[in-house]
């Protein structure tokens, strides 16, 4: 188990992951580590240990937060956001039980993520200048990221090994290092082979050798890094969507859903562990159709 040693860098690190990997937007993120912040002060008042936190322990927290008179759509959001962040220290191994497994989820509805549509994502890739050092790996990471659905995580880490461009798929290691086949398109295969053909003048630091995507300076692209390439490019492109590089992931999803894709299938190319996670890929169809039904249909016209 990995030790505790400094609380805000672990919390710094969980803000960079509910931005780029769960794709939540910066007021978001700014309540959640407000939130976070009660109760750090509530466990420090009693001098004990993030890593002690019990399920009783939270129970007497959210009751402080009843007494101090917080309303209950706020306290269902703070307890959404507790459960989110011990999950988080439960994955990086930094607990070893969630505490807050036992404490009853409210109901606050379901939140369907932001998608791109495909008019929007060629939109941005019009707008990425060739003739900058960067633009062709930018358009390859575009394309990338539309045409596999990956996470921002995947997408940095993933090396030429597990790319096969001439059978046109990669294998990508997911969460709890589980490895899947995605296919790739033969747009985004054009692309990752004119950024190749760049790559070999860069000068590569040892031990970056094998990762596909790399910076100016040889190494592997940050999170931080995807994250303004895709800003940037939503700015040029006028889109005023709060987006996130997991944007792409959910407008991937979305689309092959539109076009007739098993969720089935789509689970399986996004890497759900569950079919639950994939679902709300069908509700954001179903929001589709009923704009469809009340723009079109005879008896909504008056």
């Amino acid at each position: 188990m990995r030790a505790i040693n400094d609380i805000s860098a672990i919390i710094d690190a969980y803000e960079g992951y509910l931005m780029l990997e769960k794709g939540l937007s910066a007021n978001t993120v700014v309540s959640y580590r407000a939130d976070i912040d009660k109760l750090i002060h509530f466990l420090a008042d009693r001098k004990i240990m993030l890593r002690d936190t019990s399920t009783a322990l939270l129970h007497e927290f959210l009751a402080t937060l009843h007494d101090l008179g917080i309303a209950p759509a706020s306290q269902a959001r703070i307890i959404s956001g507790l459960k989110s962040f011990f999950r988080y220290l439960k994955i990086e191994d930094y607990i070893a039980d969630n505490p807050t497994l036992l404490i009853d989820a409210p109901h606050t509805g379901r939140h369907l993520p932001e998608v791109l549509s495909v008019e929007e994502i060629d939109r941005m890739i019009e707008c990425i200048d060739l003739s900058s050092p960067e633009g062709q790996r930018n358009r390859a990471i575009i394309e990338t990221l539309y045409s596999c659905g990956l996470r921002v995580s995947e997408l940095v880490n993933l090396s030429l090994s597990n790319i096969f461009l001439d059978e046109q798929y990669v294998t990508v290691r997911g969460k709890g290092s589980k490895e899947r086949i995605v296919p790739i398109s033969e747009t985004a295969v054009e692309e990752i082979n004119r950024y190749l053909e760049q790559r070999a003048f860069v000068d590569i630091k040892p031990g970056e050798e094998g990762i596909l995507f790399l910076n100016r300076r040889g190494r592997r692209l940050s999170r931080v890094m995807i994250f303004y390439i895709i800003k940037d490019l939503c700015q040029r492109a006028g889109i005023r969507k709060e987006i996130s590089p997991h944007t792409l992931r959910h407008s991937f999803a979305t689309h092959l859903l539109e076009g007739g894709a098993n969720l089935r299938a789509i689970q399986q190319m996004l890497g759900h562990e569950s079919i639950a996670t994939t679902e709300i890929y069908l509700h954001l169809d179903r929001t589709q159709l009923r704009r469809e039904i009340l723009l079109h249909h005879p008896r909504n016209h008056r």
